[in-house]
C-alpha cells in the first residue's frame, strides 16, 4: 500500500509518525513545497529573543530524519491538483510537473497569512509571521530596525511586538479590534495586559484600521490608519491566516470559509483522502458543534486520527476546547473554551463569574494572586469556558478546565473536586475550587479570613 501525506507540518509530521507505527508495511511519501521539513512555526518567538540560537533548532523532523525511517522525502514539490478518481496527485517543481499515484492519501494543506489589500502592502520591510523563511527575514531586520508597526493584536503579534520590544525597538501595536487579544482573553485581563505593555514601552493603538502604507524609495516609512499616523521603518503583518484551499476547489468539498469538510474520522468528501490541520474544523466540545481553531495541539491530534483510520475507520477526532496559553512580559495567561465575545455560540444562556484570590497562604511570605473567569450555562452550571491570568505560572491550571469542559462537569463539581494541598503551591481550597465556588455564591471555610 502507497500512502501519501502532503504537508510536513504538525498534522503531517504526526500523520507520518503515526503510520510508521499503525502500517509498518505502507510505502511512505512525504511532499513538502519548501526546503526544509517540519519546522516548528511556534517557535519563532524564542528565536527572535536568541532563546533558540538557530532556526534549525526549530525542527522536530528534517529531511534526514525522515530518510532514515524509510520515507521517501520530496522536498520543494508543490501539489497543486489532485486526481480522485485516478488516484493521483500533479506535483510542482522548479523544472517540471508531474503525477504520483497513490492508495491512500492524506492532505495537510495548511494556512497562509492574510494580506490587506491596501497601498504600500508591497513596500520593503514589510514581513509575515509564518514559516522559517519569514522567521530568519524578520530576525536579520531587527538588526537595523529603529520603529516598528506591528499590524494585528493577537497570539502572533503579541509574540512579535514583545520580542521587538526587547530588543529596544520602538515598537507601536495596531489592531481594529477595540482591545489586544479579544479572541482570546475578555476585559478583565486585556486591560492589565495592556496597561502592562504601555509599562514595558509598547504602544497599543486598537480600534483603528489600517488604511495605507507609505514609502520612502520603496521603502516603509509610515503607517495610516483612519485615526492616526504611525512612522515605520518596519512592518509585521499579522492580521490572521485563511486556509490554503483554492487549489483544493472542485476537488474536494470545502465549508463557506474555505475549510475542507471531513467527517469525524477525518475522510473528506473524496474516499481514501483524508485532510488535518488549519485548513480543517475540529469538534467544539463547549457548543457540541465544530469551529476553526488553528493550534498546532489540534493538527496533532488530527494527524494521529487520519493516519488511525487509514485502513478502517475506528477512532474519531475527540472533541476539544481551543485551550492555549502564552506569556507577555511580567504575565502568563490561558484561556480554553468559550469566552465572552462567542459565548452566545451555546444554545442555553451562558453566566460568567470573574475572581481574583491568592494563590498561597499569607503566611508563605508572598502576594501571588490569580486572576480567572468561568463560564458556564445559567441554569445546569454546566462549564464551557475559563480564563486564567497570573504573574506566577498558573497556565497549566487550564488544562483541568479543559478537561473539565470535555467531561460536562457543572460548578458543583468543580467547587469540591480533590485538588492536593501543601503551602508551598496553594490553599486549602485550590483556587480552582474557589473559582467554582464563587461563581455558586458559595465559598467554604474560613481561607479568606485567616489566610
Amino acid at each position: 500500500m502507497k500512502v501519501i501525506v502532503v504537508g510536513t507540518s504538525h498534522a503531517g509530521y504526526e500523520a507520518i509518525e503515526t503510520l510508521l507505527k499503525e502500517q509498518p508495511d505502507a510505502v511512505l511519501h512525504l511532499y513538502e513545497r519548501g526546503t526544509t521539513a517540519s519546522f516548528l512555526s511556534c517557535g519563532i518567538q524564542s528565536y527572535l529573543e536568541g532563546i533558540s540560537e538557530s532556526l534549525d533548532r526549530l525542527h522536530y523532523a528534517t529531511e534526514k530524519s525522515y530518510l532514515e525511517q524509510k520515507v521517501t522525502v520530496h522536498m520543494n514539490s508543490d501539489v497543486i491538483g489532485i486526481d480522485p478518481a485516478g488516484k493521483k496527485i500533479t506535483v510542482k517543481t522548479e523544472n517540471e510537473e508531474t503525477e504520483e499515484s497513490y492508495d491512500k492519501l492524506i492532505i495537510t494543506p495548511g494556512a497562509v497569512p492574510i494580506e490587506l489589500p491596501i497601498p504600500g502592502a508591497d513596500c520593503e520591510n514589510i514581513f509575515y509571521v509564518r514559516g522559517r523563511d519569514w522567521a530568519g527575514k524578520i530576525k536579520e531586520r531587527m538588526k537595523k530596525a529603529k520603529k516598528a508597526v506591528v499590524v494585528g493584536g493577537g497570539y502572533i503579534g503579541i509574540e512579535v511586538a514583545e520580542a521587538f520590544a526587547k530588543a529596544g525597538i520602538e515598537t507601536t501595536v495596531v489592531d481594529t479590534l477595540d482591545r489586544v487579544l479579544a479572541t482570546y482573553l475578555d476585559t478583565e485581563f486585556t486591560d492589565t495586559l495592556e496597561a502592562h505593555m504601555e509599562q514595558k514601552g509598547l504602544k497599543v493603538r486598537t480600534g483603528e484600521m489600517v488604511k495605507d502604507i507609505q514609502d520612502d524609495k520603496g521603502a516603509v516609512a509610515k503607517v495610516i490608519t483612519d485615526k492616526g499616523e504611525y512612522e515605520a521603518d518596519t512592518v509585521i503583518m499579522a492580521v490572521g491566516v485563511r486556509p490554503n484551499t483554492k487549489w483544493l476547489q472542485g476537488i474536494v468539498e470545502l465549508n463557506e470559509d474555505g475549510t475542507v469538510v471531513i467527517d469525524d474520522y477525518m475522510e473528506t468528501s473524496q474516499k481514501d483522502i483524508f485532510a488535518a490541520g488549519d485548513a480543517t474544523k475540529v469538534p467544539f466540545a463547549p457548543s457540541n458543534g465544530s469551529k476553526l481553531i488553528a493550534l498546532a495541539s489540534n493538527a496533532r491530534r488530527q494527524g494521529v486520527i487520519a493516519a488511525k483510520n487509514i485502513m478502517e475507520k475506528e477512532v474519531k477526532m475527540p472533541a476539544v476546547s481551543g485551550t492555549s496559553g502564552l506569556s507577555l512580559f511580567d504575565y502568563n495567561f490561558a484561556s480554553t473554551g468559550v469566552k465572552d465575545c462567542d459565548s452566545d455560540t451555546i444554545e442555553a444562556e451562558v453566566a460568567s463569574t470573574y475572581v481574583e484570590e491568592r494563590i498561597r497562604p499569607a503566611f508563605m511570605g508572598d502576594e501571588d494572586s490569580v486572576l480567572m473567569k468561568i463560564h458556564f450555562e445559567k441554569d445546569s452550571h454546566r462549564i464551557v469556558g475559563a480564563q486564567l491570568m497570573s504573574t506566577y505560572d498558573i497556565t497549566a491550571a487550564i488544562n483541568t478546565l479543559s478537561v473539565c469542559i470535555s467531561a460536562e462537569w457543572t460548578l458543583e463539581q468543580l467547587a469540591l473536586a480533590d485538588f492536593f494541598f501543601q503551602p508551598g503551591y496553594n490553599r486549602p481550597w485550590n483556587f480552582l475550587n474557589v473559582l467554582a465556588q464563587e461563581a455558586l455564591g458559595e465559598t467554604f471555610g474560613s481561607d479568606k479570613m485567616l489566610f
